[in-house]
């Protein structure tokens, strides 16, 4: 019997407030993806210590960087506040944050998705638009005010992962956000961009490093079987990348175990 990957997911956060207790959750469609494209979903609380996240990330094959409906901090990236802005808790920013930059660091095969893509962009060395209305010439409609399945066409960049994926050409695809990736980060290059310019996917330059990011949401509800064909290309990525051992990773002891990946190319 083959053995699955198993994919950690990062979980949503809000904070105590009222009579509320502070809690997690998570979009099922996230871990309904991974198991029907035959992985194993793990989600993740925010952890509060970087060493234990490294011991978690290095049992792990992959990571989803999920999506929220809340935002980036614009104050954190040189912005004035804009009053379309919902501003995420700092719980959840800070640990998305520290979880993006050891999937880079640590090289663990990723598809960050909606804000998740915007955040590894920024850990990266990238750039945002802070309110594509008002950043972005000529723009699409990226967000219906009253339908939550927007969709709008994106155009596929030739040769690149998203166009191994889904094919040269166009397609459509569901559209919820108001921020957007500007600049994209030098390690990255666009995979797909919707006809105003935003950017709509990037994927890595590294050829050991899976990852790709993208800027809709193949696991909600108003996502089509295409939109999941993202999800079965990262299970695949998954599986063919080696991991690093953990024993390479900095701050780690000599006698940590071996990733889970590691131990399974070695048998």
């Amino acid at each position: 019997m083959s053995t699955k990957p198993v994919i950690g997911l990062n979980a949503d956060f809000r904070p105590e407030r009222n009579e509320s207790i502070p809690l997690s959750w998570i979009n099922s469609g996230y871990y309904d993806c991974i198991s029907a494209s035959g992985g194993i979903p793990l989600i993740m609380p925010p952890f509060a210590e970087d060493d234990d996240l490294r011991q978690i990330l290095s049992t792990l094959d992959g990571v989803v960087l999920t999506g929220c409906k809340l935002d980036l901090d614009p104050v954190r990236l040189g912005m004035d506040r804009h009053p379309a802005t919902r501003a995420m808790p700092l719980r959840r920013e800070d640990f998305d944050r520290r979880l993006a930059k050891l999937c880079y660091e640590m090289k663990i095969p990723t598809l960050a998705v909606g804000v998740g893509m915007q955040t590894l962009n920024v850990i990266c060395g990238g750039t945002l638009f802070q309110h594509v209305p008002e950043d972005v010439l000529k723009p699409l409609h990226h967000r219906d005010p009253v339908e939550s399945c927007n969709r709008h066409l994106i155009e596929i960049v030739p040769g690149t992962r998203m166009d191994h994926i889904y094919g040269p050409g166009e397609i459509r695809v569901n559209s919820d956000h108001h921020m957007a990736v500007d600049q994209v980060a030098s390690c990255f290059r666009v995979g797909a961009a919707s006809p105003d310019g935003v950017v709509e996917a990037y994927e890595s330059i590294d050829e050991n490093w899976f990852c790709i990011g993208v800027q809709f949401h193949p696991e909600n509800q108003s996502a089509s079987a295409l939109d999941m064909q993202v999800f079965d290309a990262f299970m695949e990525g998954c599986k063919t990348q080696a991991m690093p051992s953990i024993l390479t990773m900095p701050g780690v002891g000599e006698e940590a175990p071996a990733s889970r990946m590691s131990e399974r190319r070695v048998a």
